[in-house]
């Protein structure tokens, strides 16, 4: 069962905010235009394939409390079981800067706690301090690792 991290203490989330994992509350449309539009490794993702990622995964948003819009999203692939891959992590550039994208890392470790899952995988290019904060670490044997498929 996955442990690290998981006495991490986080900051809360700011005022104001609050986190979900209902998938009803997904702005599907919102969602695809940051992906696609600003994030390094989705550029260019159609609405058709982004759909089909978040019907098939674990969806949580940040929503501004007062007026209910999202503005912040993560994707976890995931058998809710054994295994988990964090994904599409993205923060509005409106909302950033006020711990936004560390608490939802948090909200996605402790909303797969109790499936007793023993690996969440991410990668990050530029966002490596985020996560750490809640108890990610590099991988200890790269050598192991293998990926079939774009690099």
């Amino acid at each position: 069962m996955l442990d690290a991290g998981m006495d991490n203490e986080l900051p809360p989330l700011p005022d104001g905010y609050e986190i979900s994992a209902d998938p009803a509350r997904i702005d599907r449309e919102l969602v695809h235009r940051w992906l696609s539009e600003d994030a390094y490794w989705a550029l260019g993702r159609s609405r058709e394939k982004q759909d089909a990622a978040i019907d098939g995964s674990v969806n949580l948003g940040v929503y501004d409390g007062a007026s209910g819009v999202q503005v912040a999203y993560a994707r976890v692939v995931t058998d809710r079981a054994t295994f988990a891959w964090l994904c599409d992590v993205y923060v509005d550039p409106g909302a950033r800067g006020k711990g936004l994208g560390t608490a939802l890392a948090g909200a996605v470790r402790d909303h797969l706690a109790p499936y007793g899952i023993r690996r969440i995988l991410l990668v990050t290019g530029d966002a490596h301090g985020v996560y750490e904060k809640v108890g990610f670490e590099p991988i200890a044997a790269p050598d192991k690792w293998m990926v079939l498929g774009a690099q």
